[in-house]
């Protein structure tokens, strides 16, 4: 799954993708290996996608940091591009190459965990992260129970919502439920004398994930449902909660209330599209990108089928764990702890590495407490549009992170582009996902 281009450009990990290859290869803070001489500092490898740009120069304060005070264990860094992540974890741990320290998608755990490639989290470890982060952030570091690493970046969804559009279409204030939803996009849909498009009610697109399956599952947590169930052995979108969902997409593309092949989040900021489910991370892209105009935008928690319903969102992440293969867990567990829970004081506020670490690109960690300190007072220091994302840490589903979970999600994504473009009916869509996604969860890996 690769994260939505901020603002109509280029997102953090698309920005890689876009670098030769040879600059991704550089890591940070690097120290030279040791010589095996006794006395030679142990050096940890960390992999991760932060290969350039903001999240790169991010990583290397702390790890700057860590290798200026500790003598004994030093780390370096190198990082892939995030299209070549997990395969670049499978490859180096069947070469024998696995670094020390891995930094996935947390969707991708339990492929990671099934293949013999992450160490679960010692207890005192694994207490740390039940103790100090929310459930969907754990939840999402975990397999089957087990904690296998320190969450890192955490991404709740919600609605956002274009105020100047909704008002001139004589709305009040954003849907709460998803009769709003629906009503709210079709009033405020425009075309001109010629039947083009020149405002989408509610932005569906066939962009990347996050805009087709992300906003999708958002939408099916809402309405109670799952896309995997408990046991992780099948899938459970063929329901009534995943029937409802697909139903309601179908109708907003039927009726022109959304066109799946537009780019939303270019269209969202010049002001074409009135409502849209997305991720925090978002916020600070449309701020930069919109200037003055980013003061129409507003962010309300994902409408709810019916009201009184209770609230759910989808909750994406990536968290840090250490490879089954590593000659130095119990210092690299150490290197996590530091990293994830130790605390430092930024411009008079105190709040943990990867927290500070986070905020400063843009982005949120499990740690709610964290987020609004360093967010401000009530947690939404300058844009009041952060508060529904860190209210959301507290309902967030994480995503199924079964084996196969990676490939299932791409199933996903092809059905319900089928749907919207009306190669396949919202019935025969689900039974495709259905057929297609049980066959690749429950076979053996």
């Amino acid at each position: 799954m690769s994260p939505p281009p901020r603002g109509g450009g280029l997102s953090r990990r698309h920005f890689a993708l876009a670098l030769p290859s040879a600059l991704l290869a550089s890591g940070c803070a690097a120290p030279h290996r040791g010589t095996g001489r006794p006395g030679d500092p142990i050096v940890l490898t960390l992999l991760s996608h932060y290969a350039s740009g903001e999240l790169k120069e991010a990583l290397r304060g702390p790890v700057d940091e860590w290798n200026a005070t500790h003598d004994r264990v030093k780390v370096e860094t190198t990082a892939v591009e995030f299209s070549d992540l997990l395969t670049t974890f499978m490859v180096r741990q069947a070469a024998g190459q696995g670094a020390d320290i891995l930094h996935p998608y947390c969707l991708w755990n339990g492929q990671l965990v099934q293949a013999g490639v992450l160490r679960p989290a010692p207890p005192e470890h694994a207490e740390e992260v039940r103790r100090g982060y929310g459930e969907a952030a754990v939840g999402a570091a975990s397999v089957g129970g087990t904690v296998y690493g320190y969450p890192t970046e955490v991404q709740t969804y919600a609605l956002y919502y274009n105020k100047r559009l909704l008002r001139a279409a004589g709305v009040d204030g954003p849907p709460r439920t998803w009769r709003e939803l629906e009503d709210t996009a079709y009033r405020t849909t425009r075309r001109d004398r010629y039947g083009n498009t020149l405002v989408q009610g509610f932005g569906l697109s066939t962009y990347d994930d996050s805009t087709t399956v992300g906003q999708t599952l958002a939408l099916l947590n809402a309405a109670g449902g799952t896309f995997v169930s408990e046991d992780g052995r099948s899938t459970a979108i063929d329901s009534p909660a995943g029937r409802a969902v697909f139903g309601l997409e179908h109708r907003l593309v039927a009726e022109g209330a959304s066109d799946p092949g537009v780019n939303v989040y270019r269209a969202f900021a010049s002001g074409q599209v009135a409502m849209v489910v997305s991720a925090g991370w978002w916020s600070g892209s449309l701020r930069t990108l919109m200037g003055r105009d980013y003061r129409d935008v507003g962010v309300a928690p994902v409408p709810v089928p019916r009201a009184g319903d209770r609230r759910a969102t989808l909750c994406t992440g990536f968290m840090l764990g250490v490879n089954t293969a590593s000659r130095h867990p119990r210092e690299a567990w150490e290197f996590l702890r530091w990293l994830n829970t130790g605390r430092v004081t930024v411009k008079g506020v105190t709040a943990t590495r990867m927290s500070a670490l986070q905020v400063s690109v843009g982005s949120l960690t499990g740690r709610a407490d964290d987020m609004r300190t360093l967010l401000g007072a009530g947690g939404t220091g300058r844009d009041p549009n952060l508060r529904p994302f860190l209210d959301a840490l507290g309902y967030a589903v994480p995503e199924p992170n079964v084996p196969g979970a990676q490939q299932a999600k791409s199933l996903l994504r092809k059905n319900i582009e089928a749907m919207w473009t009306g190669q396949q009916s919202v019935d025969q869509a689900l039974r495709t996902i259905r057929r297609q996604v049980d066959q690749e969860v429950s076979r053996a890996w």
